[in-house]
């Protein structure tokens, strides 16, 4: 457990130190002078000075930071700083797209349609079981695998729902078996397709997906990875879009936030499904951190982006100290919420 636990918190460590060296790169590249790249927060523990930079392993281990002159920064355009700021968000972004491509290399679990034929082990999976229908009567449960239906006559082995949807249809209102694997159990249910359902039940008032372990070799596996990135962001975003809107309507939230003690949970129960589910947490998390980053608030890049449009726009930079107070309320903000999320994640996890 100690050894999940701190490698999990060493590859959230990774990625916030992958996003400031995005920074650190763009910097150079752009002929800034750059004073530090520190991994963790001062106190230093251990610095070295390579050229004009101070590369240091320092006390704290919560994140890494890049030190810029603020002088020397200034005298970039518009256009440079808001490079070098978005850089950050691509980063969190660039290492989804390549955990998902390692992800779809490797080979996982996900959700496929029934002409899908690159796919092993494939099977059909109870998502929904509608009340007072003879699946609920069956005692059937949510997350039950259909692994073959069968009469006293007739014996189908299922790895398709049009199988079971066929099956249901051509025996309605006779007694039909189910083999069900619920977990490592194998069962034998015996249930009754209705002769009539009502609308968009079906005979047996269940909902179902087809599941397979989808490999696909490296180019392609590359090409599914940003279509699966691409998708998966703008469901985020649109996530946080109705979460920030059920904030300012005052309507019941359905998410729930989440800090580190609770993160660090998500990382101990995935990586005991296995490597390939501890990954998706890492790609996960690391992309819903970008649209986070995006996100045109103070104090992260999208809110420094924001800063910069307005400078555009007014032909002249916001005055430091209006910015500075700015940034400090909404850090004290964030802080006091983190402390809020973590206790509430303590009280959840360990109760």
């Amino acid at each position: 457990m100690l050894v999940i636990v701190l490698v999990a918190f060493i590859s959230l460590i990774s990625l916030l130190v992958l996003h400031e060296f995005s920074h650190f790169v763009m910097a150079k590249k752009f002929g800034l002078p750059v004073e530090e790249f520190g991994i963790g927060y001062p106190p230093r523990l251990i610095g070295k000075k390579i050229g004009e930079t101070i590369y240091s392993l320092n006390l704290l281990p919560f994140g890494a930071f890049v030190k810029i002159p603020e002088d020397q920064l200034q005298k970039k355009s518009i256009a440079k700083r808001a490079i070098i700021i978005a850089a950050g968000i691509i980063s969190f972004w660039l290492i989804a797209l390549i955990l998902m491509c390692l992800i779809f290399n490797i080979g996982t679990l996900m959700q496929v349609s029934d002409e899908e034929i690159n796919v092993s082990n494939p099977q059909v999976q109870i998502i929904l079981i509608v009340p007072g229908s003879p699946a609920a009567e069956a005692n059937l449960k949510t997350g039950d695998a259909i692994v073959a239906m069968r009469t006293q006559s007739i014996w189908l082995w299922i790895d398709k729902i049009n199988q079971v949807q066929e099956f249901c249809a051509n025996h309605k209102g006779e007694k039909i078996t189910l083999m069900i694997q619920r977990e490592k159990q194998v069962l034998d249910i015996d249930i009754v397709p209705r002769v009539s359902a009502p609308l968009g039940e079906g005979p047996l008032g269940i909902g179902l997906v087809r599941l397979g372990k989808v490999k696909y070799p490296f180019l392609e596996s590359l090409w599914q990875a940003l279509i699966t990135t691409i998708k998966l962001t703008g469901q985020i975003v649109l996530g946080f879009y109705e979460l920030i809107k059920n904030i300012i309507l005052r309507k019941p939230l359905e998410a729930e936030l989440m800090g580190p003690v609770g993160i660090l949970d998500i990382f101990v129960k995935a990586s005991s499904l296995g490597f390939v589910y501890f990954i998706q947490t890492i790609m996960l998390i690391s992309l819903q951190v970008a649209v986070i980053n995006a996100l045109p608030i103070p104090v992260t890049d999208g809110g420094k982006l924001f800063f910069l449009a307005i400078e555009k726009i007014r032909k002249k930079p916001i005055n430091e100290k209006i910015e500075e107070k700015i940034n400090a309320i909404f850090f004290a903000l964030l802080i006091t919420l983190m402390i809020w999320v973590t206790i509430k994640d303590i009280s959840r996890v360990f109760n």
